[in-house]
């Protein structure tokens, strides 16, 4: 089995809050990077596409949601951790869900809907760092 090769400059990679009804999406990651953490749906932006190209074409792929991109929340980067490991620029921007119910790829295994506020007590699951404060200024743009 071929070695996946790492590349040697950060990536662009978008995800998106999803908000629906006063909650918002998590999906749990089902293969690295991020395995078995919940976070928000998303990936690599593409040479010659635009952000929100990227982020529509990456919500729809890995949950099959349509959804309005309402604004930039804000922005993580993620430096390699171990020798291998990606650097990624993660562009986050709120969204309102539009049409359909999830239907996650494989590259997700769960999803739940979370209120924001009940964010800080969820103990039991694993969340990727940064995920609060993205999903706080999200529903700040997002509003009541």
């Amino acid at each position: 089995m071929a070695s996946v090769v790492q590349p040697t400059h950060p990536q662009l990679a978008v995800s998106a809050a999803i908000f629906r009804d006063g909650k918002v999406l998590l999906t749990r990651r089902a293969r690295s990077p991020a395995k078995g953490f919940y976070s928000l749906p998303g990936g690599r932006v593409e040479f010659g596409e635009s952000l929100h190209q990227a982020l529509k074409r990456e919500v729809d792929e890995e949950t099959g949601l349509d959804i309005a991109i309402a604004g930039l929340a804000g922005w993580r980067e993620v430096l390699p951790a171990a020798p291998g490991a990606g650097h990624y620029l993660i562009m986050s921007f709120a969204a309102r869900w539009v049409a359909r119910e999830p239907s996650l790829n494989d590259e997700l295994d769960d999803y739940r809907w979370i209120s924001p506020s009940a964010l800080a007590s969820l103990t039991d699951l694993k969340l990727t760092g940064g995920l609060e404060e993205v999903i706080q200024s999200a529903a700040r743009l997002i509003g009541p």
